[in-house]
């Protein structure tokens, strides 16, 4: 089940296929593309805010001036692996100002007065600044009532939480509208929430994605073709940091999917460097078994038992460039079309058998076929993390 994708410096290409055994009657590989990191980068040095202006005020009594430092804006995403061409998340260190002023004069303000640029939540002194940078509280608040909390007006408030998703219901699913194709490769976006990606090498197939949380994927004879859609991290945290990271999905399927396809969730994590798959269906005839495993153990959870399965891959494509890594997979003994996937209980019984992930590049509900004709349907193809995501 080995991948077969490599990466070009002009463009992210991803390649997937599987090592096909030579005896036809083994269950064929497992194959799959790496998707980039898909992101929207910030722009390059947004300066945080600009420095505000003393107000005009000068008393007999004493004045005060709070300068503050410039700040520059977030850094564009670096290259982690130039070799990889595969950016990172975008880092947000934050804008870091210095905040300083003098306080001079009498505890008694002068009358409000003065002038101030635009800067951050308020203007640098203006009203505020006349009032609070002088006299007693010059220096002290000049800077951070004329500048947001900490140098930087964006970040003063964020915004509000998504609004919660109705609970999947798998006999009454949406109908989805207002969808938008791609059909080229390596096509990725963000849409409500979700970041999307889709692969494919061969003849092709095309993607369309829904703003309800669900998507839909056609391929017609591709060698290898790869959808998925869900949450993109930066391989900073821990799956349990995160919260608790699960899914919802419903979906048809129609044609076929060659030599070997999975229905299911998949993802990466780095350090130790995992590809990883939840398999809760298949276009094959019964349970599929991942090619070039080893059993480890089973589990039950989510109404269904699980057989886990673990396999090393060597210098391989992956997300950090060629590479040996680890595979692990839970295969659902009891394909389904609906329901909710837990996924931190398949990490955390991983981890049970000695199969730790490391920091998390990604947790996306997929679709991939190893060749065929086929079409899927999800419905419902959503990704949470947090509290309340089971």
């Amino acid at each position: 089940m080995a991948l077969k994708r490599f990466v070009t410096s002009a463009a992210l290409v991803v390649l997937g296929c599987a090592d096909v055994p030579t005896d036809s009657a083994e269950v064929p590989p497992y194959g799959g593309p790496v998707a980039p990191f898909e992101s929207t980068a910030p722009s390059a040095n947004q300066p945080g805010d600009t420095t505000g202006a003393q107000g005009a005020d000068e008393s007999a009594v004493g004045t005060s001036s709070g300068v503050n430092g410039a700040s520059a804006g977030d850094s564009q995403p670096t290259n982690e692996d130039p070799n990889a061409n595969l950016p990172i998340a975008p880092s947000n260190p934050g804008n870091t100002g210095t905040n300083t002023g003098s306080n001079t004069g009498a505890a008694t303000p002068p009358a409000q007065s003065g002038t101030g640029q635009t800067d951050g939540m308020t203007a640098g002194n203006g009203q505020n600044g006349g009032q609070m940078g002088n006299g007693q509280n010059g220096g002290q608040n000049g800077g951070q009532m004329g500048n947001g909390q900490n140098g930087n007006g964006a970040q003063a408030t964020p915004p509000p939480p998504p609004p919660p998703r109705p609970a999947l219901d798998c006999n009454s699913q949406p109908t989805l509208t207002g969808g938008t194709q791609a059909c080229t490769v390596n096509a990725s976006g963000n849409i409500d929430g979700q970041n999307w990606f889709m692969w494919y090498s061969g003849s092709g197939g095309c993607i369309t994605t829904f703003p309800q949380g669900g998507f839909k994927a056609t391929w017609n004879n591709s060698g290898d073709f790869l959808a998925r859609s869900g949450l993109q991290f930066d391989e900073t945290k821990t799956f349990d940091q995160y919260g608790t990271i699960g899914a919802d999905l419903a979906f048809t399927k129609t044609g076929t999917g060659g030599g070997y396809s999975f229905i299911g969730i998949y993802g990466w994590s780095n350090t130790p460097l995992v590809e990883y798959y939840i398999v809760e269906n298949s276009y094959q005839n019964g349970v599929t078994t991942p090619y070039g495993t080893t059993q480890r153990g089973q589990f039950t959870v989510d109404g269904a038992t699980y057989r886990v399965y673990s396999g090393t891959k060597q210098n391989q494509p992956s997300i950090h460039g060629t590479a040996t890594f680890q595979q692990y997979f839970s295969v659902r003994q009891t394909p389904r079309t609906c329901g909710h996937v837990s996924i931190s209980e398949h990490f955390k019984q991983w981890a049970s058998m000695g199969l730790s992930l490391g920091k998390m590049y990604e947790a996306k509900i997929l679709v991939e076929a190893g060749g065929g004709s086929g079409s899927i349907n999800f419905t419902t193809a959503y990704v949470s993390a947090g509290a309340g995501s089971n």
